[in-house]
């Protein structure tokens, strides 16, 4: 029950984030509800959500039924939420971290990212488009007044930590320059196609702990980008490194981002790969394996915002 807690990252507040969490992302009701029960038996207790995915209710639901029956203290677990696109102006942080409480049924976050770096209209539902089909934009995002809101909840108790995802250096130097509270975290795709060495360096050196999203690659969301995305699971490299090991090609690569010190949030709804995907504490791939993962970065992105059409148009969009 204790698998995932053998390593843990410290924020420069003292606070310690699970470096193995459970996400949560394109998981519905029926899914999450299953998996996320399955994920707490098996020892996760890093659980990373966000109000876009739409299931953070049924999250909250689970989550209560685990503290109330004994089976989890509050204080054992580290969950994660996010502020959404449409609420990334300074007047909202508190609105939308209070609607996730209430949904999560908790009390307070261990850690509040904001989820993007730009800003869409305020809407209940989904995100407005024009004619074209495109996203409604809002023209500017004010990082500073943002970031003194956030820095509020945490004042309030709300969030133990706060953070930024998928922000990229210019935009976290900004907050940086203008912070009474360091971001704490920030979330980013990482994978070996997509190892964003100089990003994670920029945080390291500035106290940021990083945490990688679509670890192992997201090729479920193909349809969702409407293309073809690579399949790491089946990189010959990692393959034969796992076989090596006697491990599968998931542990490899979640286990590359811990050695490379970063936190990571691999996303299961099924049972046998949930418990696998924690078990990676029992080897450590040595200096050669690690050298040839390293080796395969490609700069590929794979969750570039593609699904949000016309959002390469805001003038904070990151990549």
């Amino acid at each position: 029950m204790a698998a995932a807690c053998k390593m843990d990252l410290t924020f420069e507040n003292g606070h310690k984030m699970p470096a193995l969490g459970f996400g949560t992302w394109r998981a519905p009701d029926d899914e999450v509800e299953k998996a996320l029960n399955e994920a707490l038996e098996a020892g996760y207790r890093h659980i990373d959500c966000a109000p876009v995915y739409l299931n953070e209710p049924t999250i909250g639901r689970v989550l209560k039924q685990w503290i109330d029956g004994g089976r989890v203290a509050r204080d054992e677990l580290f969950i994660v939420t996010k502020l959404p696109p449409h609420g990334t102006r300074a007047s909202t942080v508190e609105k939308f971290l209070k609607r996730s409480l209430t949904d999560l049924q908790l009390d307070y976050v261990d850690l509040y990212l904001v989820h993007v770096p730009f800003t869409v209209p305020e809407v209940d539902g989904p995100f407005l488009t024009d004619d074209n089909g495109e996203i409604v934009l809002e023209t500017t995002t004010d990082h500073v007044s943002l970031w003194k809101s956030m820095e509020a909840v945490a004042d309030a108790g709300l969030a133990r930590s706060i953070g930024l995802s998928n922000f990229n250096q210019r935009q976290i130097q900004r907050v940086l320059d203008n912070c009474r509270i360091k971001p704490a975290n920030l979330q980013i795709e990482n994978h070996i196609y997509l190892q964003q060495h100089g990003l994670v360096k920029f945080c390291k050196a500035n106290g940021i702990t990083v945490t990688a999203y679509s670890p192992l690659g997201s090729k479920g969301i193909e349809k969702l980008l409407n293309r073809e995305v690579p399949d790491l699971l089946d990189n010959p490299a990692v393959k034969e490194i796992a076989q090596r090991h006697g491990k599968t090609s998931a542990q490899i690569l979640l286990r590359h981002l811990l050695q490379r010190g970063i936190a990571t949030i691999p996303k299961s709804t099924n049972a046998t790969r949930l418990r696998q995907n924690i078990a990676l504490f029992d080897f450590e791939l040595p200096d050669g394996d690690m050298a040839e993962l390293n080796g395969l970065d490609q700069n590929v992105r794979i969750c570039d915002f593609g699904f949000f059409p016309g959002i390469t148009k805001h003038p904070e969009f990151p990549f």
